[in-house]
């Protein structure tokens, strides 16, 4: 089922590769559109929470570094966090 459904789908980074993959996605999303969509959010705010928080703040480094854009999304605060 797609997460738009309201299925959570359970998504863990096992190794900074994985973090790497979720930051080109985040890019390649930002090329096509403005907004990072809701399913997409909740996918890694599920990652952030079920991760090693090496990887969580590694991902938050990359973002940073690569699509500072995204930040919004996944800074304390951020009306579009689900957590």
């Amino acid at each position: 089922m797609h997460p738009a459904e309201g299925i959570y789908m359970p998504y863990r980074w096992n190794k900074k590769v994985d973090v790497d993959e979720t930051v080109v996605v985040i890019k390649n999303v930002f090329d096509e559109q403005s907004e990072l969509p809701n399913w997409l959010v909740n996918t890694i705010y599920g990652a952030i929470r079920d991760s090693d928080p090496a990887f969580a703040e590694y991902f938050y480094q990359e973002v940073e570094k690569y699509v500072p854009e995204a930040m919004k999304y996944f800074e304390e605060g951020s009306v579009r966090a689900p957590i």
